[in-house]
C-alpha cells in the first residue's frame, strides 16, 4: 500500500510504470545535460473531488489514468533539466496547477541510465544496475511535504575481506564461522533532507552518494554486512550535510560455494533463494 508524507489518504489513484526517453538525437546534449534522459514514473493523486468516483460511479472532474500517462510522457519533451528531483518538481507543479481539483500529488520517478559508449558521440548503452531515484509530494500552493532522493539496485562484490563469525549457536545453527569470504551484497538507499532547497542539486547529491556506497564498501575488512551498511550511513552523513536522514537496506546474496582452492581460487553459483535482509535508519 501506498503512503503519503501528509498522512492517510481515503482514496488515491494515479499511474505507475509511465515510461520516457527524452533523446537529444545529435549526441550533443546542452552545455551540461546528457543526451539520452530516461525515466520510469509514477503519479498519484488525492482529493475530496474524486471521492463520488468511489461511491457512486460520477466520473465529473476525474483526470484519466490514461491521461495521466500522455501528460508525463509529452511534458517530458517541456523540461529542461536532467535530474529526477527538479522532474518530479516539474511534473507535480504543473498537474497541480492544470487539474486545481487535486488536493495533492505524489510523483516518483526512478532513472533509466544509458552511458555513451566510448570514442563515440552517438552511440550509448545501458549502465547499471544501480538506478537513481526520486520522490516528491507537492499540495496545492507549492506545499512540499515529502522529498526523498535514493540510489536502487546496488549490486556489491568482494573477492575477501568479509568476516561473519562469533554470532549465536545453538540447535537451529549449521552455518560455520567465516574468516574470510567472498560477499556478495544488494543495497538500496534513500535519504531526506536538511531542508526544501536542499533536494534541488541538479544531481550532485546522488553522484556523491553513489562514489561514498562505493568507496566505503572497499574501504575497510568488515565484521558483518551490517556494519557495512552502518559505515556508508554514517559516511552520507559526515560528507553531506545537506542530508538530514539516510536509510538503507541490504540483502546478503553472498554465492554458494561449489569447490575452493583454500583461500585463493573458488567457484562459486547464485545463492538460494533464502536471504538475509538487513536495514538501518540514521539521522544527523
Amino acid at each position: 500500500m501506498n503512503q503519503f508524507a501528509s498522512g492517510p489518504k481515503k482514496s488515491f489513484y494515479g499511474k505507475g510504470d509511465v515510461i520516457a526517453y527524452r533523446l537529444h538525437r545529435t549526441g550533443t546534449g546542452p552545455p551540461g545535460k546528457h543526451s539520452v534522459f530516461g525515466v520510469n514514473a509514477k503519479i498519484l493523486v488525492y482529493g475530496e473531488q474524486f471521492w463520488p468516483t468511489y461511491t457512486t460511479g460520477d466520473n465529473t472532474g476525474l483526470v484519466a489514468t490514461d491521461s495521466m500517462k500522455n501528460f508525463i510522457q509529452r511534458e517530458t519533451m517541456n523540461f529542461a533539466g536532467d535530474d529526477l528531483e527538479s522532474y518530479c518538481h516539474f511534473l507535480a507543479d504543473k498537474f497541480l496547477k492544470l487539474y486545481p481539483q487535486a488536493e495533492g500529488a505524489q510523483l516518483s520517478a526512478t532513472g533509466i541510465p544509458y552511458q555513451q559508449v566510448p570514442g563515440t558521440t552517438v552511440s550509448y548503452t545501458p549502465s547499471g544496475p544501480e538506478r537513481p531515484m526520486a520522490r516528491l509530494e507537492l499540495g496545492q500552493g507549492g506545499v512540499v511535504h515529502e522529498a526523498v532522493s535514493g540510489i536502487n539496485g546496488f549490486k556489491l562484490l568482494r573477492l575477501n575481506g568479509s568476516a561473519f563469525v562469533g554470532f549465536v549457536r545453538d540447535q537451529y545453527t549449521t552455518l560455520p564461522d567465516i574468516a574470510n569470504r567472498p560477499l556478495h551484497m544488494w543495497l538500496d538507499l534513500d535519504w531526506s533532507y536538511v531542508d526544501e532547497k536542499s533536494f534541488f542539486s541538479a544531481g550532485k547529491v546522488t553522484r556523491t552518494v553513489h562514489k561514498l556506497v562505493l568507496d566505503t564498501f572497499h574501504a575497510f575488512v568488515s565484521g558483518s554486512i551490517q556494519q557495512i551498511i552502518y559505515k556508508i550511513g554514517c559516511r552520507v552523513l559526515e560528507e553531506i550535510p545537506s542530508i538530514a536522514q539516510v536509510n538503507l537496506e541490504a540483502n546478503n546474496r553472498t554465492w554458494d560455494t561449489i569447490v575452493e582452492k583454500g583461500e585463493e581460487m573458488g567457484v562459486y553459483t547464485d545463492a538460494r533463494p533464502p536471504y538475509g535482509c538487513l536495514g538501518l535508519s540514521l539521522k544527523r
